[in-house]
């Protein structure tokens, strides 16, 4: 009983703590239930509720939606497709200068986003890629993959090497040997490595509103940046697009919680 009561004021505290977190999160789904213009105003339980808010959203914000989706969606493949085989060869192959490349990829975690936006946006200039999906795609994927590859690298390293050796005495290559026993292990890291990967580019603005000069390709975050940008006449919009825009960050947190733990420790020790 007292060391209940010593516990007492951590866990209220905790449920402080909490609750300032999550008001925000209310706050927004609240007010995207409501009529009213503004968002301060607004009653702290939707008295009047309607779903105007996201009709509005739906109609105007669809489109939005459907770029960011396949964005994040192509940067989680490109990513992978060029992460998984680098952390492989960085982490099972000797090689001197492997040091000077994770030295590299931790520098390219620390330039911010802002610079490597304009540096891509002269070159998008030349090769015509400004305004387009894979313009997008490529300039996520070249801020996801440096952290992919550290990710997957951690894991692969607490892989038996005699477990990749056992397959090249049975005849398999460096390649089959990767695709058959190294990835299956590194399933955990591997969705990890995607979430964060499309967390990253679904909550992106510096290569959106760099890289796109026009309507033709609008993810969301530019969709929602619209609403902000003029005088908001209803936060009601606003709101409901911030909540659907959260919807699949949510659902892949929720489905993909014990791979994240799993792949996030599973190169904390080595096997």
């Amino acid at each position: 009983m007292n060391s209940r009561l010593r516990g007492l004021p951590y866990t209220v505290l905790a449920i402080v703590f909490l609750a300032i977190m999550i008001f925000p999160v209310y706050w927004m789904l609240n007010a995207s239930f409501q009529q009213g213009g503004s968002a301060v105003s607004s009653s702290f339980i939707p008295t009047d509720f309607t779903l105007d808010g996201y009709a509005t959203a739906l109609s105007q914000q669809s489109g939005n939606l459907g770029t960011s989706l396949a964005v994040s969606l192509g940067t989680v493949v490109v990513s992978l497709a060029i992460a998984a085989p680098a952390a492989y060869a960085l982490a099972k192959f000797r090689m001197r200068w492997v040091g000077v490349v994770l030295f590299a990829l931790l520098t390219a975690q620390m330039i911010p986003g802002i610079v490597i936006a304009n540096a891509l946006y002269t070159v998008y200039t030349d090769v015509h890629l400004l305004n387009s999906i894979p313009g997008l795609i490529l300039a996520d994927a070249s801020a996801s993959i440096p952290f992919a590859i550290l990710v997957l690298r951690a894991f692969m390293l607490s892989i038996p090497t005699s477990l990749i050796e056992a397959a090249r005495v049975d005849g398999a290559g460096q390649f089959r040997a990767f695709v058959s026993i190294v990835l299956p292990i590194s399933r955990n890291s591997i969705i990890t490595a995607a979430l964060f990967s499309f967390l990253f580019t679904w909550s992106d603005f510096i290569f959106a509103l760099t890289l796109t000069t026009s309507n033709a390709v609008r993810p969301v975050t530019l969709g929602i940046y619209g609403y902000l940008s003029g005088n908001v006449q209803s936060w009601g919009p606003v709101m409901a697009t911030a909540v659907l825009a959260s919807i699949p960050a949510i659902v892949l947190l929720i489905i993909a919680q014990r791979y994240i733990a799993a792949g996030a420790l599973g190169g904390a020790v080595k096997s």
